[in-house]
């Protein structure tokens, strides 16, 4: 019975995950390495770092990937500060998931929980920026 109700779920969940891949393989073919690391470079200061917590909001890149991307963005010329804030909300904050996610969620969690998550992304910054110097 449990076998059923979750394939019925992944059932339902099959067609917005499949837009959701769609949508990744796109950003991926825009927002190449190169590209990322000379807007979200160490001298860009609060504007690599608003850029970059708007390009990690919209991107959907999993864990096992993000980590790996960020350490060639740094090794390529990014900041930490920078990187902190794409991480935090690439792994927070869900641009692209947000049809899915109010679906279940409901709209207004959904906003909260996304622009808390937002915010906390330059809260991170900040602390990485005290840390690294």
């Amino acid at each position: 019975m449990a076998l059923k109700k979750g394939w019925k779920a992944f059932e339902n969940i099959l067609p917005q995950f499949l837009v959701v891949i769609l949508l990744v393989g796109v950003l991926l073919a825009v927002l190449n390495t190169e590209v990322i690391s000379k807007i979200i470079g160490s001298g860009s200061g609060w504007l690599g770092v608003i850029l970059a917590a708007v390009i990690g909001a919209i991107t959907l890149i999993p864990g096992f990937v993000a980590f790996p991307t960020a350490a060639m963005l740094l090794q390529s010329g990014a900041g930490y500060m920078q990187i902190g804030a794409f991480v935090s909300t690439l792994m927070m904050v869900g641009i692209v998931t947000m049809p899915i996610e109010i679906k279940y969620f409901g709209k207004k969690l959904t906003i909260l929980r996304n622009v808390l998550a937002f915010i906390f992304s330059f809260i991170v910054a900040y602390v990485i920026r005290l840390v690294v110097g």
